[in-house]
Protein backbone atom coordinates (compact mmCIF):
# COMPACT_ATOMS: atom_id res chain seq x y z
CA UNK A 1 0.00 0.00 0.00
CA UNK A 2 1.30 3.46 -0.89
CA UNK A 3 2.19 5.91 1.83
CA UNK A 4 -0.64 8.26 2.75
CA UNK A 5 0.01 11.91 3.46
CA UNK A 6 -2.35 14.13 5.42
CA UNK A 7 -2.17 17.86 4.77
CA UNK A 8 -2.57 19.85 7.99
CA UNK A 9 -3.45 23.52 7.51
CA UNK A 10 -3.02 25.54 10.71
CA UNK A 11 -5.63 28.32 10.72
CA UNK A 12 -6.70 28.71 14.36
CA UNK A 13 -5.18 32.04 15.38
CA UNK A 14 -7.00 35.30 16.04
CA UNK A 15 -4.89 37.24 13.51
CA UNK A 16 -4.32 40.10 15.92
CA UNK A 17 -1.94 41.96 13.58
CA UNK A 18 -4.55 41.73 10.84
CA UNK A 19 -7.50 42.56 13.06
CA UNK A 20 -9.39 39.32 12.40
CA UNK A 21 -8.70 35.61 12.07
CA UNK A 22 -6.74 34.78 8.93
CA UNK A 23 -9.07 31.82 8.44
CA UNK A 24 -11.77 34.36 7.49
CA UNK A 25 -9.66 36.37 5.03
CA UNK A 26 -10.21 36.27 1.28
CA UNK A 27 -7.82 37.34 -1.47
CA UNK A 28 -8.53 40.05 -4.06
CA UNK A 29 -10.57 37.58 -6.12
CA UNK A 30 -12.70 36.57 -3.13
CA UNK A 31 -11.00 33.19 -2.63
CA UNK A 32 -10.64 32.31 1.07
CA UNK A 33 -7.06 31.87 2.25
CA UNK A 34 -8.23 28.60 3.80
CA UNK A 35 -9.35 27.29 0.41
CA UNK A 36 -6.05 28.32 -1.20
CA UNK A 37 -4.10 26.50 1.52
CA UNK A 38 -6.15 23.33 1.13
CA UNK A 39 -5.75 23.42 -2.66
CA UNK A 40 -1.98 23.85 -2.31
CA UNK A 41 -1.68 20.87 0.05
CA UNK A 42 -3.72 18.59 -2.24
CA UNK A 43 -1.74 19.69 -5.31
CA UNK A 44 1.49 19.01 -3.39
CA UNK A 45 0.47 15.36 -3.03
CA UNK A 46 -1.64 15.11 0.13
CA UNK A 47 -4.31 12.42 0.05
CA UNK A 48 -6.50 14.22 2.58
CA UNK A 49 -6.49 17.63 4.24
CA UNK A 50 -7.57 18.78 7.70
CA UNK A 51 -7.92 22.44 8.63
CA UNK A 52 -7.27 23.33 12.27
CA UNK A 53 -9.59 26.15 13.30
CA UNK A 54 -9.93 28.08 16.56
CA UNK A 55 -10.88 31.76 16.64
CA UNK A 56 -14.33 32.20 15.08
CA UNK A 57 -14.28 28.53 14.12
CA UNK A 58 -17.93 28.29 13.11
CA UNK A 59 -17.67 31.21 10.67
CA UNK A 60 -14.40 29.85 9.28
CA UNK A 61 -15.79 26.31 8.88
CA UNK A 62 -18.02 27.55 6.05
CA UNK A 63 -14.90 28.55 4.06
CA UNK A 64 -13.28 25.10 4.20
CA UNK A 65 -13.65 23.31 0.85
CA UNK A 66 -16.07 20.37 0.70
CA UNK A 67 -14.24 17.10 1.26
CA UNK A 68 -11.64 18.63 3.57
CA UNK A 69 -11.93 17.92 7.28
CA UNK A 70 -12.04 20.37 10.17
CA UNK A 71 -10.77 20.02 13.70
CA UNK A 72 -11.16 22.78 16.29
CA UNK A 73 -8.29 23.53 18.66
CA UNK A 74 -10.34 24.49 21.71
CA UNK A 75 -7.20 25.86 23.38
CA UNK A 76 -6.23 27.87 20.27
CA UNK A 77 -5.52 31.02 22.32
CA UNK A 78 -2.46 29.24 23.76
CA UNK A 79 -0.77 29.75 20.40
CA UNK A 80 0.65 27.79 17.50
CA UNK A 81 1.45 24.78 19.68
CA UNK A 82 -2.25 24.18 20.42
CA UNK A 83 -3.07 24.16 16.71
CA UNK A 84 -0.21 21.81 15.92
CA UNK A 85 -1.21 19.41 18.71
CA UNK A 86 -4.82 19.37 17.47
CA UNK A 87 -3.71 18.67 13.91
CA UNK A 88 -1.36 15.88 14.97
CA UNK A 89 -4.06 14.33 17.18
CA UNK A 90 -6.36 14.25 14.16
CA UNK A 91 -3.55 12.71 12.10
CA UNK A 92 -2.92 10.03 14.74
CA UNK A 93 -6.53 8.88 14.43
CA UNK A 94 -6.21 8.66 10.63
CA UNK A 95 -4.48 6.12 8.40
CA UNK A 96 -1.84 8.65 7.32
CA UNK A 97 1.85 7.81 7.42
CA UNK A 98 2.98 11.45 7.38
CA UNK A 99 1.60 14.94 7.88
CA UNK A 100 2.56 17.89 5.68
CA UNK A 101 1.94 20.94 7.87
CA UNK A 102 1.43 24.43 6.47
CA UNK A 103 0.08 27.80 7.63
CA UNK A 104 -3.02 29.58 6.33
CA UNK A 105 -1.13 32.83 5.74
CA UNK A 106 1.25 31.23 3.23
CA UNK A 107 -1.38 31.52 0.52
CA UNK A 108 1.14 32.43 -2.18
CA UNK A 109 3.14 29.26 -1.56
CA UNK A 110 3.21 27.09 -4.70
CA UNK A 111 2.44 23.39 -4.43
CA UNK A 112 5.86 22.69 -5.93
CA UNK A 113 7.39 23.51 -2.53
CA UNK A 114 5.33 20.82 -0.79
CA UNK A 115 6.04 18.34 -3.59
CA UNK A 116 9.77 18.93 -3.26
CA UNK A 117 9.67 18.40 0.51
CA UNK A 118 7.75 15.14 0.02
CA UNK A 119 10.10 13.94 -2.73
CA UNK A 120 13.27 14.56 -0.72
CA UNK A 121 12.05 13.27 2.63
CA UNK A 122 12.78 9.56 2.20
CA UNK A 123 10.70 7.08 4.23
CA UNK A 124 7.59 9.08 5.01
CA UNK A 125 6.69 7.28 8.25
CA UNK A 126 10.02 8.25 9.84
CA UNK A 127 10.57 11.52 7.95
CA UNK A 128 11.27 14.89 9.50
CA UNK A 129 11.81 17.56 6.86
CA UNK A 130 11.07 21.19 6.25
CA UNK A 131 11.23 23.71 3.47
CA UNK A 132 13.92 26.34 3.80
CA UNK A 133 14.13 29.52 1.75
CA UNK A 134 17.68 30.80 1.17
CA UNK A 135 18.56 28.85 4.32
CA UNK A 136 15.71 30.36 6.40
CA UNK A 137 13.43 27.71 7.96
CA UNK A 138 9.84 27.79 6.77
CA UNK A 139 6.82 25.71 5.79
CA UNK A 140 5.61 23.25 4.88
CA UNK A 141 7.01 20.89 7.48
CA UNK A 142 6.78 17.13 6.95
CA UNK A 143 6.42 14.94 10.01
CA UNK A 144 6.29 11.17 9.74
CA UNK A 145 3.96 9.29 12.08
CA UNK A 146 6.91 8.31 14.29
CA UNK A 147 7.39 12.00 15.19
CA UNK A 148 3.80 13.02 15.96
CA UNK A 149 3.66 12.13 19.67
CA UNK A 150 7.13 13.51 20.51
CA UNK A 151 6.44 16.75 18.62
CA UNK A 152 3.08 17.18 20.34
CA UNK A 153 4.76 16.65 23.72
CA UNK A 154 7.57 19.10 22.95
CA UNK A 155 5.66 22.19 21.79
CA UNK A 156 4.26 24.91 24.04
CA UNK A 157 2.89 28.41 23.70
CA UNK A 158 3.26 30.17 20.39
CA UNK A 159 6.09 28.01 19.09
CA UNK A 160 5.95 25.19 16.59
CA UNK A 161 8.19 22.22 15.94
CA UNK A 162 11.34 24.20 15.05
CA UNK A 163 13.37 23.20 18.11
CA UNK A 164 12.31 19.55 17.77
CA UNK A 165 13.26 19.53 14.09
CA UNK A 166 16.68 21.02 14.84
CA UNK A 167 17.35 18.53 17.65
CA UNK A 168 16.35 15.56 15.49
CA UNK A 169 18.30 16.44 12.36
CA UNK A 170 15.36 17.22 10.11
CA UNK A 171 16.18 17.35 6.43
CA UNK A 172 16.28 20.93 5.19
CA UNK A 173 14.88 21.11 1.68
CA UNK A 174 15.98 24.28 -0.10
CA UNK A 175 13.03 25.86 -1.91
CA UNK A 176 14.23 29.43 -2.34
CA UNK A 177 14.15 28.97 -6.11
CA UNK A 178 10.41 28.24 -5.90
CA UNK A 179 9.10 30.86 -3.43
CA UNK A 180 10.08 33.32 -0.71
CA UNK A 181 8.24 31.39 2.02
CA UNK A 182 7.03 34.55 3.76
CA UNK A 183 3.75 34.71 5.63
CA UNK A 184 1.26 37.42 4.80
CA UNK A 185 -0.27 39.73 7.38
CA UNK A 186 -2.20 41.86 4.91
CA UNK A 187 -5.17 40.76 2.85
CA UNK A 188 -3.78 41.87 -0.50
CA UNK A 189 -0.09 41.05 -0.10
CA UNK A 190 1.28 38.89 -2.89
Amino acid sequence: MADRVLGVLLAAGAGTRMGRPKALVRDQLGVPWVASGCRMLRAAGCDDVVVVLGAEAEAARALVPPGDAVVVAEDWAEGLSASLRAGLAYAAASDADAALVSLVDLRGLPSSVGRRVLEEAGDLRTAAARAVFAGRPGHPVLLGRDHWAPVAASVAGDTGAGAYLAQHGAIEVECGDLADGLDRDQEHEH
